[in-house]
């Protein structure tokens, strides 16, 4: 199976599924990821790219597709469901992640938003949440105990952010293993991941 992990911004996707698409890898499907912006406002855009394939080596990414749009102004415009739309057909993912429209940051909602357009033929589509989101109601999870140490290695990748979170003394590290530890209560294990599906087909 392919999977496609869509972000607005480096780090989004390794904070928000990146334990779930490791273990996708573990099991042999193929895993490829769309970041929208370089992030340049928050770091260097060259060392933000780099920080980001990095990290999806550490998870077994096949491949980053980048959308080029400007750090704060991804659109909500025919031209980012167009692009998505391009990625869709050239990596055909029954699964399909992508940031909460529910959040603080514009790039974030207007990816989210779009990604519900291009992607209306996949049959599995889910939200994922980052530390900018709110009113997050998650209805499915998975266990990343096994695998929480390469979702934090893929984190610990993005060097220049791990300590911007704006929260005294957390780094993005800690915020990932408290989330993690968070939804694995909720779930009835230790560490867990947790979404929002729009759709989730399930084959018995």
């Amino acid at each position: 199976m392919n999977i496609l992990a869509i972000g607005a911004h480096p780090d989004d996707i390794e904070y928000g599924c990146g334990g779930m698409l490791a273990k996708y890898v573990r099991r042999g499907h193929v895993v490829f990821m769309f970041i929208a912006s370089d992030g340049a406002l928050g770091g260097d855009g060259e060392v933000r790219r780099q920080e980001q394939k990095d990290a999806a080596r550490i998870l077994g990414v096949r491949e980053v597709f980048w959308g080029g749009y400007q750090d704060t102004e991804v659109p909500l415009s025919r031209d980012l469901i167009v692009r998505l739309e391009a990625v869709i057909r050239q990596v055909d993912p029954r699964m399909i992640f992508v940031n909460s429209p529910e959040d603080t940051h514009q790039d974030h909602r207007h990816l989210a938003q779009g990604a519900m357009s291009a992607t209306r033929y996949v049959p599995n589509f889910l939200f994922y949440e980052v530390p900018s989101t709110v009113n997050f109601a998650p209805n499915c999870s998975t266990d990343v105990a096994d695998v929480l140490d390469v979702k934090l290695a893929s984190l610990e990748a993005h060097r220049s952010q791990v300590s911007k979170t704006n929260i005294e003394d957390l780094t993005i590290l800690e915020l990932a293993r408290s989330c993690a530890n968070f939804r694995g209560i909720q779930a009835r294990v230790k560490y867990a991941e947790a979404f929002q599906s729009v759709r989730l087909l399930l084959n018995l």
